[in-house]
């Protein structure tokens, strides 16, 4: 079926967890799809943003980002498909509760990219720690729950400190980590009010948090565009921690085994397009928790473009549309194609910017919950040189760590 309308969703407002990142993506879906004239119809309420300009859609709704609204676009524009994957956990979410109550199948809406199936298996819990048991890899151990009660009895098996976190949540909502019971109730009645299901997992406190982005076709060719390394271990959300850009101070043997992880999971999990995946990585010893799965774009993919110029969401579009990874020609050296992993010869460093003066109660400590409301990006050719940088361009006064 040649495709000739798609409907993208966009990611609404901007608020602290999610920001311009998505309106990134959506701008770079936009461009591939006008390459290959195809009509695009967005839905995004906020009106500030570059992907809701005139000479970008060919139509631009400024409406809520809900089922309701998105199913009565379906049925006045009629669409051959729909893009999820690049409107941020918003827009997935809203496309997981039109799948479930048949819109897209009775308006005959293609999915394209990753199928609802394989957005399913990353974004609940259950269903992914299955996925990755039948590869025999290793996921912290957790369980998800419905309850307080079931909570604390969770809890005493996997013994104290455990894991908080939400199901189909963004930016590290509500999540936390518990030290006692007193801790959990408290953390787990918050979280009751945002969703029906928790997971509460072991605490991989202290070990390194890593991240890749990788690419797939559906032809099954994929490869690992970017890593990044947290500066802060495991606890502290990736939104509010110092992220560089390649890894730094894994050993090549560790870099490998990781990498060739990511690949596997993500041609088992079926993803088309662009995701990241993210790792717990003991300093040790070489033991590994595989944490969580992102199938869409997110803040790590905007980095990664930028960091290694390699135009995630816009090959990602091209890869939805059914090309393929050696079809589409790298637009910035226009020799190599889609399925060379770029290497970088300096060093990217993104740093967090938070504003807190104007919430006088906030805590001032950073945890697993992202408070920050923007970021920096830094390339220099040492870490130091880019973390001084970085430093510099957060506007808060400073000149880098030193020569203050």
């Amino acid at each position: 079926m040649k495709i000739k309308k798609v409907l993208i969703l966009g990611s609404g407002a901007i608020r602290i967890g999610q920001a311009g990142e998505f309106d990134y993506s959506g701008s770079q879906a936009i461009k591939a799809l006008k390459e290959e004239k195809i009509k695009t119809v967005l839905v995004n309420p906020n009106i500030a943003t570059i992907q809701t300009s005139d000479y970008l859609a060919d139509k631009v709704y400024f409406i809520p980002i809900d089922a309701y609204f998105v199913e009565k676009i379906i049925a006045k524009e009629r669409p051959d498909g729909i893009l999820l994957g690049f409107g941020g956990q918003t827009a997935l979410n809203v496309g997981v509760e039109l799948a479930e109550k048949g819109v897209l199948k009775k308006y005959k809406v293609e999915v394209l990219g990753t199928p609802i199936d394989a957005i399913l298996s990353t974004e609940d819990r259950d269903i992914f720690v299955k996925k990755i048991k039948e590869l025999d890899l290793k996921v912290p151990y957790s369980k998800a729950v419905k309850s307080v009660d079931e909570a604390i009895k969770v809890a005493e098996k996997i013994g104290y400190p455990v894991m908080c976190r939400i199901a189909y949540a963004l930016g590290g909502l509500g999540s936390g980590v518990a030290y006692n019971k007193t801790e959990l109730v408290e953390l787990t009645k918050k979280a009751f009010s945002y969703t029906k299901q928790i997971l509460i997992e072991e605490y991989c406190g202290g070990w390194k948090e890593l991240e890749y982005e990788v690419v797939r076709d559906k032809y099954d060719n994929c490869i690992v565009v970017c890593s990044m390394e947290n500066v802060d271990p495991m606890g502290i959300h990736t939104g509010e921690s110092i992220v560089v850009a390649p890894v730094q101070t894994l050993s090549s043997s560790e870099n490998f085994k990781l990498r060739s992880i990511s690949i596997k999971v993500i041609r088992h999990l079926g993803i088309v397009g662009e995701c990241n995946i993210q790792f717990a990585l003991d300093p040790e010893s070489e033991d590994y928790r595989i944490i969580e799965v992102n199938a869409r774009l997110s803040r790590s993919s905007a980095l990664a473009s930028k960091a290694t110029g390699y135009p995630l969401a816009f090959i990602a579009t091209k890869l939805t549309i059914g090309y393929s990874l050696p079809d589409i020609e790298n637009s910035i050296t226009k020799e190599t194609t889609a399925c060379f992993e770029p290497a970088l010869d300096y060093i990217v460093v993104k740093h967090p910017r938070w504003d807190l003066q104007k919430f006088r109660k906030v805590s001032q400590l950073i945890g697993s919950e992202m408070k920050s409301v923007g970021e920096v990006m830094a390339i220099g050719r040492t870490f130091e040189e880019a973390m001084q940088k970085a430093i510099r361009m957060l506007d808060v006064g400073m000149n880098g760590l030193v020569c203050n």
